[in-house]
């Protein structure tokens, strides 16, 4: 019990000043944000955007947020697998149907033909059979 006391009266005596933040405490609202400032980053809406923009002064035919109408892409469309939804780099000649890797490969042959013509009319390749 003395050491304890002799101990106490040392600290005192070194005046020994704690920083008011710890970095290994979490922060407090109130203390990261005092009154009066803002909380974070404010967002704007579309309609504030468009005011700011002066989309009136471009010309008509130039595409920009507020005119939907564009060009055609001059890119070529990708190719998605029709299983799977993946970006599909091969095609199986049998079918005609995309795929994304041997697994999808092995479910596009065990399928039956009404679901392969399904799956090619949900992309508008339907070959029409006679």
């Amino acid at each position: 019990m003395l050491m304890k006391g002799k101990m106490e009266a040392e600290v005192v005596e070194a005046e020994l000043v704690l920083p008011s933040y710890l970095s290994f405490k979490r922060v407090q609202m109130y203390e990261k944000y005092p009154k009066g400032q803002a909380r974070g980053r404010h967002w704007k809406h579309l309609k504030q955007i468009i005011q700011a923009e002066n989309y009136q002064n471009y010309p008509p035919d130039e595409p920009n947020y507020a005119n939907i109408e564009s060009p055609p892409s001059m890119h070529p469309c990708k190719r998605i697998c029709d299983i799977t939804g993946f970006e599909a780099p091969y095609h199986d000649p049998r079918t005609n149907l995309r795929y994304a890797n041997a697994e999808v490969f092995k479910i596009i042959r065990s399928l039956p033909n009404e679901y392969v013509q399904r799956y090619l009319s949900l992309r508008n390749a339907a070959i029409v059979l006679k």
